[in-house]
């Protein structure tokens, strides 16, 4: 359908692009060029020359500037240069990782971390000038960031920092530019001065010369052949006694003075700690968003594929039958097209509120804390999506699925890693579950067992929709619809919420009692680890409530009927699905009968017979053009003749 020359599918793209719309289209029209594409028949050295030869085209056309200040040489545009860089997802996840370490993990560590005697550093690496790579993960501490073992102690007599591998288990590892092309490191270690430690801080360590040999008291290794990514140069780093100027150190929240005397505006060192971490939130931010782009170009080659591919013959017609219309493969690919949408409402909305903070627009005090468990919590959301879509896209593409031409094995093992990559996705459930628990108090910064335990105890009921404002969104929805809140209707949004919001919170309230009733007989860490499986259940309820919140409101904004009611729909299914997944704890807890899972059931196949005519609208809605599929399957006619 057209209307005022847009068709329903530009309305959905419209919608979801989101507030950086022009952004995205601007990116799909230069990244449509072929010489940003991977090539999965080089090998791991080739491939790595052929992204860096990529990353300085991409350095000149204005994406990586976006992401800092003005005074550094940016247009302070985070959000935009997060949509922008996400949007590499859809050339080659290589390229986009690559970026992502050198602008955003490397840069942002500079540019958050550092102050004015660090500038030049920023002019050089948005250049690429200056090669960096972020050297916070060590072979023996991955997620757990405040016991790294690497050491920067400070030598008052040369005014140096002296950096130190002291164990094998503390050597920097993983690190994406260390094998190869990095020139410098923003390394993350325990600061020692005055024979204190004064816990983890970033300093720069140049670990290359400019011929690209080790430095003295540097020695880095290749990691080699990874599942994916071989175009990105994963290495470790060892350093034996390594010394760097004073001023290398990254000072914007603590300094150490030419005496060695510390100083920071931030007394309280757990604050502190968590202060520098929260800075360079927008990497989680991006890695979540990449992953979904993968999932989109994986759905987008699927989806097409079925509405070409035709196998078995209706023995009522004699004619084969397209892979779409059979109710199993709408069942396998809508339900997690439903979810794309879903999490780009979320990633949009994420996006915004991230660059709302870091432009200093929120100037709310707790807006950080909730943006960091926001994007911890979406992180998990669409790194789980994409690793599940796109081998449920390989399976639904048979054989021809598993060709390396077709990019959906290159997609999957590429995005296998990033449920691991700016935390591990147990641990950042487990992360966004604490907060919850801790009704984002400021008495309980960090992971002691101890202090959550005894907080959780003091919890009164009905805590999610205290603090989150389900409650009023939850009568906004009845109100704006003329409804009385009927539980038995399903299709009422209200409904909908307040039964992921019912979920949360029962999730929540009896988390908190769990861990107080084994408090009283046993140590903290034994309550918390005997309750972990239901802290976990709890994080990934609120994650669920807060996507479909988003989907709801991003539906608010659409404004063509068509589209609007399309929509309307696409969210149907992806809260059918989500219950139907769920079924079996909604009617346990009593939440749910038995005659209305049924009709969850029901409902699911009823909503995918309706889109299914709607199929490549719905697909063309997520965004990724026809010509960046690049998959052989999709032209092969040999498979498409038989009608």
């Amino acid at each position: 359908m057209t209307t005022g020359g847009s068709t329903t599918a530009d309305h959905l793209r419209a919608a979801l692009d989101g507030p950086w719309a022009a952004v995205r289209e601007e990116a799909r029209i230069q990244l449509a060029d072929d010489r940003f594409t991977g090539d999965p028949n080089l090998d791991y050295k080739a491939a790595r020359a052929r992204v860096l030869d990529q990353m300085k085209a991409i350095a000149g056309m204005g994406l990586a500037e976006r992401g800092f200040r003005r005074e550094n040489g940016g247009t302070s545009e985070p959000g935009a240069a997060v949509t922008g860089l996400e949007m590499l997802a859809y050339a080659d996840l290589s390229l986009w990782v690559k970026a992502g370490v050198q602008w955003g993990l490397f840069g942002g560590a500079v540019e958050n971390l550092g102050t004015e005697r660090h500038r030049d550093y920023i002019t050089r690496l948005l250049s690429l000038d200056l090669l960096g790579c972020f050297a916070m993960t060590e072979s023996g501490h991955g997620s757990d960031v405040a016991n790294l073992e690497t050491t920067a102690t400070y030598d008052p007599a040369t005014q140096e920092f002296v950096i130190h591998t002291p164990t094998p288990s503390a050597r920097k590892d993983y690190i994406g530019g260390a094998a190869e092309h990095a020139r410098v490191a923003a390394v993350f270690a325990q600061l020692i001065t005055q024979n204190e430690n004064r816990g983890v801080h970033c300093l720069l360590v140049p670990i290359r010369d400019e011929h690209g040999a080790d430095l003295p008291g540097v020695t880095t290794y290749d990691d080699g052949l990874k599942g994916g990514l071989p175009g990105v140069d994963n290495g470790r780093i060892v350093f034996d006694q390594v010394r760097i100027p004073r001023e290398n150190l990254l000072n914007r929240y603590a300094d150490v003075a030419p005496d060695g005397a510390y100083s920071s505006d931030i007394e309280n060192p757990s604050r502190r700690f968590f202060t520098t971490l929260g800075t360079l939130v927008r990497g989680r931010v991006s890695v979540g968003g990449a992953a979904a782009a993968g999932a989109r170009v994986a759905l987008s080659i699927a989806v097409r594929y079925a509405l070409k591919r035709r196998q078995f013959s209706d023995p009522d017609s004699g004619a084969e039958t397209l892979l779409l219309d059979y109710r199993s493969h709408q069942r396998r690919l809508l339900p997690l097209v439903a979810k794309s949408w879903a999490l780009a409402f979320a990633q949009n909305d994420l996006v915004r509120r991230m660059h709302l903070v870091q432009t200093g627009q929120d100037l709310d005090p707790s807006a950080q804390r909730a943006l960091e468990k926001r994007a911890a919590g979406l992180k998990v959301a669409q790194t789980r999506h994409a690793t599940r879509a796109i081998q449920e896209c390989r399976e639904a593409c048979g054989g021809a699925g598993y060709l390396t031409e077709n990019r959906l094995v290159t997609l999957k093992a590429d995005t296998d890693v990033f449920t691991t990559f700016e935390g591990d996705n147990v641990v950042l459930t487990q992360l966004v579950a604490k907060e919850l628990l801790t009704s984002y108090s400021d008495e309980i910064r960090d992971l002691d067992a101890l202090g959550w335990v005894r907080f959780a105890a003091t919890m009164a009921g009905d805590v999610v929709r205290k603090r989150s404002g389900v409650r009023q969104m939850i009568q906004t929805l009845s109100d704006r619809n003329g409804e009385t809140v009927d539980e038995a209707d399903l299709s009422r949004r209200s409904v909908q919420l307040k039964l992921f919001a019912d979920r949360e919170d029962y999730l929540v309230r009896t988390a908190a009692h769990r861990l107080r009733a084994r408090a009283a007989d046993t140590g903290p860490f034994e309550a918390f680890n005997n309750a972990q499986d239901h802290i976990l259940a709890a994080g990934t309820a609120h994650i669920d409530r807060l996507v479909l919140e988003a989907f709801i409101d991003g539906i608010a904004d659409i404004e063509d009927p068509e589209a609007r009611a399309l929509a309307e729909d696409v969210c149907d299914l992806y809260v059918y699905s989500l219950l139907e997944e769920h079924t079996a704890w909604f009617i346990m807890h009593r939440f749910m009968s038995v005659e209305r899972a049924k009709a969850v059931r029901r409902g699911v196949n009823e909503l995918v017979d309706r889109l299914r005519p709607h199929a490549l609208t719905l697909i063309e809605a997520l965004g990724v053009p026809e010509g960046m599929l690049r998959a052989a399957l999709l032209e092969d006619a040999s498979v498409f003749e038989r009608a």
